[in-house]
């Protein structure tokens, strides 16, 4: 039987016992480099973006990856081929939660989620 403790009892207590269990999404590996997750990142071949992806099968404005709330999320900014998340195209315009190893394709790109 469970010990009676402010985890084990209350909903604050189990919501924080399931946020320091969680797997967090921090960082991106990409070109054998740490890039760190913020608020948002733009991905695409123009140069604004803040992660510049040198392939001609990239968008100019490709995709993004943005945090909301505590969690990050990845969304296709429209573009022409498409961006991959674990082998699925994601749909354009929407935004789908990354998990902790996730592989995110651009063009031929591949981003891994740590």
């Amino acid at each position: 039987m469970a010990e009676t403790t402010i985890v084990n009892d209350s909903p604050t207590g189990q919501h924080l016992k399931s946020i320091a269990e969680s797997k967090q999404v921090s960082y991106l590996d990409f070109n054998k480099k740490k890039v760190q997750l913020v608020a948002k990142i733009s991905f695409g071949r123009d140069p604004d973006n803040n992660v510049v992806i040198d392939s001609k099968l990239a968008s100019r404005h490709h995709c993004i990856i943005q945090k909301i709330r505590d969690e990050f999320f990845l969304k296709d900014e429209n573009s022409t081929n498409g961006t991959f998340l674990n082998g699925n195209r994601i749909p354009p315009d929407k935004y789908v939660k990354l998990n902790s190893g996730d592989t995110v394709k651009i063009g031929s790109e591949e981003l891994v989620i740590s």
